[in-house]
């Protein structure tokens, strides 16, 4: 009897963590840009993967999709033209995810003049 109640128990187990692991969508951001070579950071509480002109969390937190996560990945990467997981950002959030990228842009030109 022990035996089946600690089998139904490890199944159980097995059954939310699979359901759960299963429930994150990966959270991909398109760059504007490509970025010269492979790049790794930890944004929003997850790791992004960028290669090309996409940045991709594939195992994302509650957290990771957020305006500030975003703000993250255009501060290092450079500047946004989509953010979405389930959903994608509006472009007012857009907007404000890439504020820093652009005034970044923005003072390395001018700087170069």
């Amino acid at each position: 009897m022990k035996l089946r109640t600690f089998a139904a128990a490890c199944a159980a187990l097995t059954t939310l963590a699979a359901g759960q692991a299963f429930a994150a969508d990966a959270v991909t951001a398109k760059l504007q840009a490509p970025v010269a070579e492979k790049t790794k950071f930890i944004a929003g509480g997850a790791m992004f993967v960028c290669e090309g002109d996409a940045c991709v969390a594939a195992a994302p937190t509650s957290q990771t999709f957020a305006t500030a996560t975003c703000k993250t990945i255009a501060s290092k990467v450079g500047a946004v033209s989509s953010f979405a997981g389930r959903k994608a950002l509006d472009d007012a959030k857009l907007a404000d995810c890439n504020a820093k990228a652009v005034a970044k842009t923005d003072g390395t030109q001018l700087a170069k003049q």
